[in-house]
């Protein structure tokens, strides 16, 4: 322990949190009802007792509602962490002041949970021995000149995966297993199978205590990662050293070797509640500095937490002190850690104002939008929340992309073989004009997916009719109920060939849709060769064999995976496929035939309303100079049919990809394709592509 007392002087308020000069470190911090602060300063992560507790005075370190101390020659590396007490709940109902309960920075960049015990901070009294600490970092890293990616939104191939279950399976074969560094081993994996972006599920600090009481008592934890508590620190346990306050620069590492890869990162942020739940939750730093400002209170009793989110509080985002912290915290991300792009996890709850109602212009979502630091950021927002407030194809703003669950579902439903819906999925794969065009928005406003992480992987989409989500212990309540999916005959595991076979061609189908249509494609990690979660469509408390990926996998599915890497190459070599305008059905310029054409160019409506077609045909003409068109038949009956792709002069057809050959007659690369003379022969629950 250090035995120094440090002389402080009255510091200065902004900016906020803990950052240092060449002469110590001025510490600040915004409560605005706060009438004792004290700052502990610690020699390591989980020393017991601070080696200096600095009371502040409100005369010398207070300005208006921020508290401040300057500590002179303090080093890099000091963890400290504040207590802070105020008016009681019941003459100032909303807030949650408790002297005995050290607090986190709101705006530290590294955190440390090795000691954390969340039921502590639930409970009355002192929980210095088992609290969290914030350290001094110095916030400087060797770039070697690396700036944020941009690539246009239309190239964007995605790739959401779990930093730590991407890895943490043994047979990843990675030094450090299920870490930021675990990733950079695999990052050539990656690159060789030719997405553009990954989206990591939360990477900022989150409470991995904070589960259900009977989850808990499963030995179960937080493993997906939504119940974040500090926004401006890299995850402690995705570090190798995190109790030397290494989170910066392992992450840092991480960004710098994908960008070098050519590999932009999004990263998945929860804005809409936190790790400290409800009235029973913990406290840990919000809800103990402000929390009748950071959260949704009930109008006629500030005691009660408003939920839109189902985790028990929701995140006032649009009271001025907590959209300014939002937009302080994402424009950090990308001038400091490099990050492309963020994913908003329940994004439709940014858009509720101080009493739950929804807001037409929302000032956080707009903040973000016009914030010149984040304009050439992705932003994507899943849009909805937990209460009902369902905004795609609605989200304010106009440079939000959009989780499309409309694209999932329609896709789901025609591969099982649902009758009659044609129209629709021609609606969705080329790009959600009903959706967007009306805005003035464009295709790229819609990232597609057949699966994420919340829900079936993408094989047991097509392996299970029913959740399996016993282990998680909730007796099957939790995770959704409506897959949309189709076991091909057996519930779960089977040796019946034919059956494994055709699971394989409706991965195929899956993969083939997705990457043949408008917008942004995003894939889910694993699924490219069939990892199964056996049935469990919510593995958010999983952090075992059940959620992670298993290479071994890979190995023993080469097909699938090479099926995957070529239908990448494929849309990539298709400009075609990434359009930033709508279709129109019109000629092209300079060209007889149209963009596109669909059902051989018949305008007959029957053939959009036939209540039992499950088949979808188009052309698709090439967007550039010497660019080849396509010719995509989507056949989802069980009847086969003689094709042949329609004549254009001077070309001839070329077979690209038939999901119902074996691998690798399955795809085929432009070097050793050729020319289709005859009819094709298009089998069942297949798609059959043409290039000329």
């Amino acid at each position: 322990m250090q035995n120094t007392n440090y002389k402080f002087k009255p510091g200065h308020p902004y900016p906020p949190g803990a950052n240092i000069d060449s002469d110590g470190v001025n510490f600040s911090i915004f409560s605005r009802h706060a009438t004792k602060v004290e700052l502990l300063l610690f020699a390591t992560s989980d020393s017991d007792d601070p080696f200096q507790t600095i009371e502040l005075k409100k005369q010398q370190h207070c300005s208006f509602f921020s508290w401040h101390v300057f500590v002179v020659s303090l080093p890099i590396g000091t963890w400290y962490a504040w207590r802070i007490d105020g008016p009681d709940q019941s003459l100032l109902p909303g807030t949650r002041f408790d002297p005995q309960k050290l607090l986190l920075d709101p705006f530290a960049r590294s955190v440390n949970d090795r000691q954390w015990d969340r039921m502590a901070a639930r409970l009355p009294g002192d929980n210095r021995n088992t609290s969290m600490r914030s350290v001094v970092v110095d916030n400087s890293y060797d770039w070697d000149g690396d700036t944020p990616l941009f690539v246009p939104s239309e190239q964007l191939i995605i790739y959401e995966l779990h930093v730590g279950g991407f890895t943490r399976h043994s047979s990843s074969n990675v030094t450090h297993p299920g870490t930021f560094s675990g990733l950079i081993e695999k990052i050539p994996y990656l690159q060789e199978l030719g997405i553009t972006h990954v989206e990591l599920l939360p990477v900022m600090a989150f409470d991995k205590q904070d589960v259900p009481a009977k989850t808990a008592e499963l030995g179960l934890e937080n493993y997906w990662g939504y119940s974040t508590h500090s926004f401006f620190s890299p995850h402690p346990g995705y570090c190798v050293t995190p109790e030397q306050g290494t989170q910066i620069s392992e992450f840092c590492d991480l960004v710098k070797a994908l960008h070098k890869a050519g590999i932009g990162i999004i990263v998945d942020v929860v804005f809409n509640h936190t790790a400290e739940a409800g009235a029973d939750g913990p406290i840990i730093n919000f809800k103990g500095i402000a929390g009748d400002i950071y959260y949704h209170l009930d109008e006629h009793d500030k005691n009660i937490y408003l939920d839109y989110t189902g985790c028990g509080n929701t995140v006032n985002a649009n009271h001025p002190v907590v959209t300014a912290f939002i937009i302080n915290c994402l424009e950090y991300w990308v001038r400091e850690l490099h990050v492309d792009g963020f994913r908003f996890d329940l994004a439709s709850a940014l858009a509720r104002g101080e009493h739950g109602e929804v807001l037409h212009d929302p000032p956080v979502l707009w903040g973000i939008e016009l914030s010149e630091q984040l304009a050439k950021t992705k932003l994507i927002a899943e849009a909805w929340d937990a209460e009902g407030l369902y905004q795609v194809g609605s989200f304010p703003g106009f440079r939000w992309a959009e989780w499309n669950g409309l694209f999932r579902d329609t896709v789901r439903r025609f591969l099982r073989g649902e009758q009659g819906i044609i129209s629709e999925l021609a609606t969705r794969i080329s790009g959600s004009s009903d959706l967007y065009e009306n805005q003035g928005r464009l295709p790229i406003s819609g990232i597609n997916f057949i699966t994420c992480h919340d829900g079936f992987t993408l094989y047991d989409l097509f392996s299970y009719n029913e959740k399996h989500n016993m282990a998680n212990g909730e007796d099957n309540r939790d995770g959704c109920s409506n897959n949309l999916s189709d076991n091909c005959g057996i519930e779960g595991d089977t040796n019946n060939p034919d059956i494994l076979a055709f699971r394989k061609q409706q991965v195929k189908n899956a993969y083939a849709i997705l990457l043949l249509s408008q917008g942004i494609p995003m894939l889910l990690a694993g699924d490219e060769f069939l990892n199964t979660q056996h049935g469990n469509n919510n593995t958010f408390c999983q952090n075992n064999e059940i959620a992670w990926l298993n290479w071994d996998q890979l190995h023993d599915n080469t097909g699938i995976h090479r099926f995957v890497k070529l239908m990448i190459g494929l849309r990539k070599r298709h400009h075609s496929l990434m359009r930033r305008q709508f279709l129109t059905g019109k000629p092209m310029k300079n060209r007889v035939i149209s963009d596109i054409t669909w059902n051989g160019g018949s305008q007959d409506a029957t053939l959009w309303n036939d209540t039992k077609a499950q088949t979808l045909v188009f052309t698709l003409a090439g967007k550039q100079k010497d660019e080849a068109d396509l010719h995509v038949i989507m056949n989802m009956s069980d009847h086969s049919f003689e094709a042949n792709p329609p004549n254009v002069k001077g070309k001839t057809w070329r077979l690209a990809v038939d999901t119902s050959a074996e691998s690798p007659r399955d795809i085929i690369t432009p070097d050793k394709q050729e020319e289709v003379s005859n009819h094709l022969l298009v089998k069942p629950k297949s798609v059959v592509v043409f290039e000329n």
